[in-house]
């Protein structure tokens, strides 16, 4: 797969196609101008093909794209090296991280917002090192402990999006089973508890607990993470993961489905404040 996952070669096609519409050409002048053949650019935009950040660059040349924060986003998408942010440091993984874990990665880099439902282990964001290593060891059987430390590394590099400027604006529903699922121990799992407490009076986390009080509710399915970007709502997209793999859904009626569905756990849920009190409770041994 050339210049990326296929995830993100669909999103940059979509939104360069949708630039060059903005812009008043057509597929065939677009090509011309830029010194290529038609197909090229048709491909590009369906995601059949991958694209170079500097073929990227010159497209938007073209289209006039002044908008530096969404230049840089599509330039990342592309596999740009190039600029500053908060993304890149993973390349330092490649031979430790799949590549749907570096898709993962890239998008919640550039990403504004982050609405996450977990049923069963703390989000990665908000993991201390030795919970990240516990979930981690049980999760990939038979990793000697380099790869072992390595995949700890990249999980607590990960949790620098919630310190960047701007932040990533974090939304987090947890099941009680998160809290009350002992993971590494009573010690590794009290520590656990108080990183949450903390995290969740960061003005950029809104932490939610859906208490087993609640009963029944449209989270039962599992876990899933819908990722925001502030440049263009067409970057969105919902992410599923499963033992083996991810899937990417893109369409607007799924993103549809699962936001709503997520705003209707956030009603079910705890308040933030009372879910502080809830943890606290949970942390107390209640």
């Amino acid at each position: 797969m050339q210049h990326g996952p296929a995830v993100r070669r669909r999103k940059l096609g979509a939104e360069l196609r949708a630039l060059r519409t903005s812009a008043g050409l057509t597929s065939g002048e677009a090509a011309r101008l830029v010194g290529w053949h038609q197909s090229k650019v048709s491909r590009i935009e369906t995601g059949a093909s991958g694209v170079k950040p500097a073929d990227v660059r010159l497209l938007l040349d073209v289209y006039a794209v002044a908008d530096a924060q969404l230049r840089e986003l599509l330039l990342v998408l592309a596999g740009s090296d190039e600029g500053g942010g908060r993304h890149h440091w993973w390349h330092a993984y490649r031979g430790v991280l799949p590549p749907t874990y570096r898709d993962f990665i890239s998008l919640e880099s550039q990403a504004s917002a982050m609405s996450t439902l977990e049923t069963s282990v703390v989000p990665g964001l908000l993991q201390t090192p030795a919970y990240a290593r516990a979930v981690t060891r049980a999760a990939v059987g038979g990793l000697d402990d380099e790869r072992l430390d390595a995949l700890v590394e990249v999980r607590l590099a990960r949790q620098d999006v919630l310190r960047s400027d701007p932040p990533l604006e974090l939304s987090a529903v947890l099941d009680e089973a998160v809290l009350r699922r002992e993971i590494g121990g009573p010690g590794i799992m009290a520590q656990q508890l108080d990183r949450l407490l903390e995290a969740a009076r960061l003005p950029q986390v809104r932490l939610q607990v859906l208490p087993f009080a609640a009963g029944a509710h449209v989270g039962v399915t599992g876990p899933f993470v819908i990722f925001s970007f502030s440049s263009t709502s067409d970057l969105d997209v919902v992410v599923l993961d499963h033992l083996t793999s991810s899937l990417y859904l893109e369409r607007k009626e799924d993103l549809r489905a699962y936001t709503e569905a997520f705003n209707t756990l956030q009603i079910h849920a705890l308040s933030p404040e009372d879910s502080l009190d809830y943890i606290a409770g949970i942390s107390d041994g209640a």
